[in-house]
Formats: structure tokens, sequence, C-alpha cells
């Protein structure tokens, strides 16, 4: 990295094995929730966890992969088909709380990692 540029917070938190890890627990607890489960078609959840994994190296810093491999990301576009409302929207703010937990970042670092993760949830609500 060149000087005096800010290091992304992606390599600030240990890159993608950091964000291999939160994706993995949250789909633990995806896998362990029938209502939650119900949402995804796959039988296979390693589909959606590789593209929210790549997703989130992205959006935090790291390799393009995602863009590169599935276009613009059109989050709202890509869950329409599905009825998020805001029980599905706490189920998965939920698992997701527990992994980001569970990594142990610094403070700041979680903190920002978590709003970043509830708006994007409170973004994807489609259904009353």
């Amino acid at each position: 990295m060149p000087r005096g540029e800010p290091e992304s917070f992606y390599v600030r938190v240990g890159g993608e094995p950091t964000f291999r890890t939160l994706v993995h627990r949250f789909y633990e607890g995806v896998a362990q929730d029938p209502e939650l489960r119900a949402m995804y078609p796959e039988e296979d959840l390693r589909p959606a966890a590789e593209r929210l994994t790549l997703f989130l190296i992205q959006y935090w810093g790291g390799p393009s992969t995602y863009s590169d491999t599935r276009g613009h990301p059109r989050l709202r576009m890509r869950h329409a088909p599905f009825r998020v409302d805001a029980h599905a929207r706490d189920l998965w703010l939920h698992h997701m709380a527990e992994a980001v937990r569970s990594l142990k970042l610094p403070e700041p670092d979680e903190t920002e990692l978590w709003q970043y993760l509830e708006r994007a949830a409170h973004f994807m609500v489609n259904a009353e």
C-alpha cells in the first residue's frame, strides 16, 4: 500500500479469511433456522454463501471478483423474488449479529461492519 493511503477495512479486519468466517458462521445459523432456511431455494447453501462472501469482500475493499463474475450487485433486484418482511429481516439480523460477534473484531470495526449490515437488511425489506 502506498505511503499515506489509509488501510482498507478489508485489510484492517484480516481480509478474505475474516469474511469467509463471518459468512460461514452466518449460514450455520441459517441452516438451523427453519423459517429463514425456507427463504433459500437452493438445497445446498454453499452457492449463496459464496455469493455473499464475494460481495462483502468487494464491498469492503477486497478484490472485485463478485462484479467480475456476476456484474453489478443490484441487491434489491436480486432479492425481489423473495418475500422479505420485517420478521425475515430480524431473523437475518439475529444470525448475522451472532456471526459478527464471533469474529471478536476491535470495537470500532465491529460497529462499522454491523451498522452496514443493519442498513443493508432494512434496505432489503420488500413486503409488509
